[in-house]
């Protein structure tokens, strides 16, 4: 059976690692929601509509407008308020959605009600009511009902608190003990018959904005990580992916950060080693029994921002040089590669023109890419390139800037180095 599933919103880290758990799944058609704010989207979901977000009004509405028109499936929660949203709304959905049951999202989305639902089978951290009752700095603030670390700061002293609490007028900020230690998450997965199926750390090494940038997964605190998980999962209910972040307290004792029901962007951590918690969820959804296999191998992610591109080429024949090109330091340019095959998937014609110096046969059946292009021109060094390519939809890519300058001036068709070829791949599907 095929399901649709429509990511909401497309933009979040949450909302990529879902599309990128779910991409090469045969049997899934990945769709995006988000607000007009610019996101990230556009550049990844094929499938993608604008409309308004949870805090306006007519939502729901619109939602289920492109829920009833696309025949969405299932609608996957990718931001906390959405979850929430969602869940609260479930009734009023014209699809399913991946979602713990409403009184988990609930509870969860609040720290303050996380503290007092664990604090007695688990340490959390000390919770102030107002600045007299602080007995130790640093403390720390932060909202009740944030994410991402947007809104937190460190504050080291009485003076500086009362300062910081009079230019921040948010209802929702709650003081806490300061923990200065190791920071980690907890990747869960829970059947909500058979419980708690899988639970793995991930220290969580460099973050910024919220986000992890350097993570690397951890088996030598597995036992405290599984006892809290169970401790969790005996006061709340859990329907496939959560997951819960734990911080050492100046005395080494791991504390409660917070606990949340939904797909985390860093889980990718754990889904390279084999937990495809996306995949996972949507089979708790269906109850199609699962089994959980996970290559044991210790690994480590580090983020840097990634280049997506629109532009406004439209090209039909791509002609592209061989050596110094296609073929550089005695090796198959990776990206170039790919993004030929992109063009074969989307039926633009691939021509190879070359000067190549020996039995150009012998060089791409050594390289293994003979049988790649529908023409292959073989010119002397004498000849100019543009007297072989045809048509003003076609581009060139070839690593001589003299060849490109000669082809743009007379035929006036966009020519690309290697260095230009990002902007023309495209990883929506």
């Amino acid at each position: 059976m095929a399901y649709k599933v429509l990511v909401f919103p497309g933009g979040t880290e949450i909302g990529q690692e879902i599309q990128k758990s779910l991409l090469y799944c045969k049997d899934i058609h990945i769709y995006s929601v988000g607000s007009e704010t610019s996101n990230h989207a556009p550049f990844v979901f094929k499938n993608h509509f604008i409309i308004p977000s949870v805090y306006e009004k007519d939502w729901l509405n619109s939602l289920n407008t492109i829920l009833l028109e696309e025949k969405i499936d299932y609608v996957f929660p990718a931001h906390d308020d959405v979850v929430v949203a969602l869940a609260k709304n479930i009734n009023s959905l014209k699809s399913k959605v991946v979602s713990s049951p409403l009184d988990t999202c609930l509870i969860t989305r609040s720290k303050s009600e996380t503290y007092c639902l664990m604090s007695d089978i688990i340490p959390v951290p000390k919770l102030y009511l107002d600045v007299e009752s602080i007995d130790n700095y640093p403390v720390f603030i932060k909202p009740d009902k944030g994410q991402g670390s947007q809104g937190t700061q460190v504050i080291h002293n009485k003076k500086y608190l009362y300062h910081y609490l009079g230019n921040n007028h948010h209802e929702d900020l709650i003081i806490t003990e300061y923990l200065p230690g190791e920071e980690y998450t907890v990747d869960c997965f829970s059947d909500r018959d058979k419980g708690l199926l899988f639970c793995s750390g991930r220290q969580r090494s460099r973050v910024r904005s919220g986000i992890s940038m350097n993570s690397k997964t951890v088996h030598k605190q597995s036992g405290i990580f599984e006892k809290y998980a169970l401790l969790i999962s005996e006061k709340l209910r859990f329907h496939g992916a959560w997951f819960f972040q734990i911080k050492k307290d100046k005395n080494g004792v791991y504390k409660l950060l917070e606990i949340a029901p939904r797909i985390a962007g860093t889980m990718v951590a754990h889904r390279v080693k084999g937990i495809n918690f996306p995949l996972l969820s949507l089979y708790e959804q269906e109850r199609i029994p699962v089994e959980i296999l996970i290559n044991e191998i210790d690994v480590i992610i580090d983020r840097a921002l990634t280049n997506r591109y629109e532009h406004n080429i439209h090209y039909n024949n791509v002609y592209v040089d061989l050596d110094d090109t296609l073929i550089l330091n005695k090796k198959v340019n990776l990206d170039l590669i790919k993004f030929l095959y992109q063009c074969f998937n989307r039926n633009i014609k691939i021509i190879l023109i070359t000067r190549h110096k020996g039995d150009l046969k012998d060089t791409l059946s050594k390289y293994r890419i003979f049988s790649l292009f529908d023409q292959i021109i073989h010119i002397d060094s004498k000849s100019s390139k543009a007297d072989y390519i045809c048509g003003n939809k076609s581009i060139l890519i070839d690593d001589s800037f003299n060849e490109r300058k000669d082809v743009s001036k007379r035929l006036g068709i966009w020519t690309f180095d290697c260095s230009m070829l990002e902007m023309l791949l495209d990883e929506r599907n």
